[in-house]
């Protein structure tokens, strides 16, 4: 049979040829390499970071082998980078003076959970999560409490919700930060006693998530994200889109 195009169809044909390819918002990276305690929330949580791409219009990129994405060439794809429940020492000093490099062109950070238990021994990236990780007390429900609605990702929490968390205790900010969430302690118990480490909690003001700009970039962290469950709550999720959001594209938001 023989083939017969009209004048309109090859119009039609050659238009949608010009049509660019569909482009996300943006590219970001999940980084989860481990070097201590291992979550077993990673794969749900890298399942669920990926369903907010889908979700989102963003491509997610997720790897645990730090030799194949912590280097200028590779890093410079992404527009944010998130640190999914990573632990211990992750990075050596090639692939750590890398990622400065990344944020200090404008690159976004968002740390997850025990991001905050990761390279101690780095200064800048302490100074980039802002506060590290000291110890946590038993998973418990306790009251979230919101600091901060004006800022992606914040409207759809209540003033003040009950959260089952493991509520890690931190150490003093080692830069000036901007609070969005707290936990209230009145209402679980943060006393822990540890071989070494004795603790009754921070007090009253106690953290649990926070943002800042950071050496040229954008640096977001959340303690939540402990339990696998979590990342099927949606609050939690677009909270963390917020995040994500934020440090790829430096845009903000107003609630209120």
């Amino acid at each position: 049979m023989k083939l017969s195009f009209t004048p309109s169809s090859l119009l039609l044909a050659a238009a949608m040829a010009a049509l660019p390819a569909h482009a996300e918002q943006f590219k970001v990276l999940v980084f989860t390499k481990t070097a201590g305690w291992h979550h077993d929330a990673v794969h749900a949580g890298v399942t669920a970071v990926q369903e907010l791409g889908k979700l989102h219009d963003f491509s997610v990129f997720w790897t645990a082998d730090a030799g194949r994405v912590m280097n200028d060439a590779e890093l410079a794809k992404f527009q944010a980078v998130v640190f999914l429940l990573t632990t211990g020492d992750i990075l050596d000093e090639a692939q750590q003076a890398a990622f400065e490099r990344y944020i200090r062109q404008g690159g976004g950070f968002v740390g997850v959970h025990s991001a905050a238990d990761t390279e101690y021994g780095w200064p800048w990236y302490t100074r980039m999560v802002g506060h590290m990780f000291r110890v946590h007390p038993a998973v418990q429900t306790a009251v979230l409490q919101v600091r901060e609605r004006n800022f992606p990702g914040m409207e759809r929490f209540a003033p003040r919700s009950l959260v089952t968390e493991e509520w890690y205790e931190f150490g003093p900010a080692t830069s000036k930060l901007n609070y969005l969430l707290t936990v209230d302690e009145s209402t679980y118990r943060p006393e822990t006693r540890r071989p070494g480490m004795e603790s009754r909690g921070m007090g009253a003001f106690h953290p649990v998530s926070w943002y800042q700009a950071y050496d040229g970039g954008r640096a977001f962290y959340t303690a939540l994200g402990h339990l696998p469950a979590t990342w099927r709550d949606p609050v939690f999720m677009h909270h963390l889109y917020g995040g994500i959001y934020w440090a790829a594209t430096g845009r903000g938001f107003t609630a209120d």
